[in-house]
């Protein structure tokens, strides 16, 4: 069998070296249509899985209280309404804690910006996140040296920091050294004793650990007026608790806390992060089905060029096709003979399409902000399309030769 196959093969390269531009021209589409679908599913699951893993670390399972429901909401008579909200506290996360059945943690964070001094660097306007002990656990904050705010430390609000990368190597070149450094956070005198490692820039915005500083939040109310610094609560619920039980849970918690009559409306927003899912798989449902609908248009001009070559290659061995036969060889064995050169034909125009793509996602790589990398499911799909398309194109062609009258072939040169 494997010597069958291996002759097949030479005699698909046989074809292609022989005639070469009318075999490349009928290759163009197959490749064409390949390079179209690999490239725009490559694109489409690299960018999804980046921004679900950038949504996973901004928090799954995880509602947000804010002030202002994401994407702003609406005009400039909502965004007023907003603004004149109160800024969620630290009192109101550990209430929420205290009595929401469906949390698993409930984290709190609060930010401003001030200057970041060493000696004679200093970094402006540096962001700076005020959380509580429980920060981590429904965000991944990693660590590159040093360690994490200890729970002593959050509890008497000690003057110390977490760094992030970025920060650590504008000052200090070496991440490294920053650590059990004393550097200077706005007016007050602060010890690093950890630096996040390099995270990247996430494509949904979300927490940039590159470039701030976490200090606890009992330290804050030193840098600032802890009450007027914007804020919010992060509640991760068990993943068995369905995201309406848990909103509906909170906004009862949240309204009680803060009083509110049953005629009066929220003065909080509660967002999921999780809500735009829905719309997203839609979105890359129709970027897939439009490069779909491009590779299949290639693809079938592809065939029929597959198709034409395969007739012509029948008709230039009938005579051998006529001795075979005339030997004992069946019509079963003819069709797979010609069958497998087809499909070996499409492969080789597949394996063309390939070669385009890699140097396209080493450019897009650069070029965008996400690495597009090429899976065993991409190379996978495209044999087994063009295996398909293959055996689809050569199916005619195959028969006829499968079914020519022996004597009649001999004779037909």
């Amino acid at each position: 069998m494997f010597a069958f196959v291996w002759t097949i093969l030479r005699q698909t390269i046989h074809e292609l070296v022989n005639n070469k531009l009318r075999t490349f021209l009928s290759l163009l589409g197959i490749a064409i249509g390949i390079f179209c679908i690999i490239s725009v599913q490559a694109t489409t699951d690299s960018l999804e899985n980046t921004i679900r893993s950038d949504m996973k670390k901004i928090g799954m399972n995880t509602i947000f209280i804010q002030k202002f429901p994401f994407g702003g909401g609406g005009g400039p008579n909502e965004w007023w309404k907003y603004i004149s909200r109160p800024n969620p506290k630290l009192e109101e996360a550990e209430y929420v804690e205290k009595h929401s059945g469906y949390a698993k943690n409930v984290a709190f964070a609060c930010f401003n910006r001030s200057n970041l001094e060493y000696e004679n660097s200093s970094l402006e306007n540096v962001t700076w996140y005020g959380i509580n002990e429980r920060f981590d656990k429904v965000q991944e904050v990693e660590i590159l040296a040093g360690r994490y705010i200890s729970m002593t430390e959050f509890d008497r609000g000690a003057p110390v920091i977490v760094m992030g990368y970025e920060n650590a190597v504008k000052l200090f070149e070496q991440p490294e050294r920053a650590v059990g450094k004393t550097v200077e956070l706005g007016r007050y005198r602060v010890q690093v004793v950890g630096v996040t490692k390099k995270a990247g820039r996430s494509l949904i915005g979300g927490w940039d650990f590159d470039n701030i500083v976490m200090v606890s939040a009992n330290f804050c109310n030193r840098l600032s007026n802890f009450r007027a610094l914007d804020g919010f609560i992060m509640v991760q619920s068990y993943e068995t608790v369905a995201m309406d039980e848990i909103m509906g849970e909170l906004r009862g918690i949240m309204r009680a806390k803060r009083r509110l009559s049953p005629k009066e409306d929220d003065n909080f927003a509660l967002n999921d992060v999780t809500a735009g899912s829905a719309s997203m798989d839609s979105l890359f449902a129709n970027i897939n089905l439009g490069g779909w609908f491009i590779a299949i248009l290639s693809l079938i001009v592809g065939g029929f060029g597959v198709a034409n070559i395969m007739f012509v290659t029948v008709r230039e061995r009938t005579p051998i096709i006529g001795l075979k036969k005339a030997i004992g060889a069946k019509q079963s064995t003819i069709l797979f003979e010609f069958l497998l050169e087809s499909a070996f034909l499409c492969i080789i125009g597949g394996l063309i399409g390939l070669l385009l793509v890699l140097p396209v996602t080493l450019v897009l790589s650069n070029v965008m902000k996400f690495n597009i990398y090429l899976s065993w499911g991409n190379f996978a799909l495209s044999i087994i399309l063009c295996i398909v398309l293959g055996i689809l194109s050569g199916i005619i062609p195959a028969s006829v030769a499968a079914k020519m009258d022996p004597v009649n072939a001999i004779r037909s040169k």
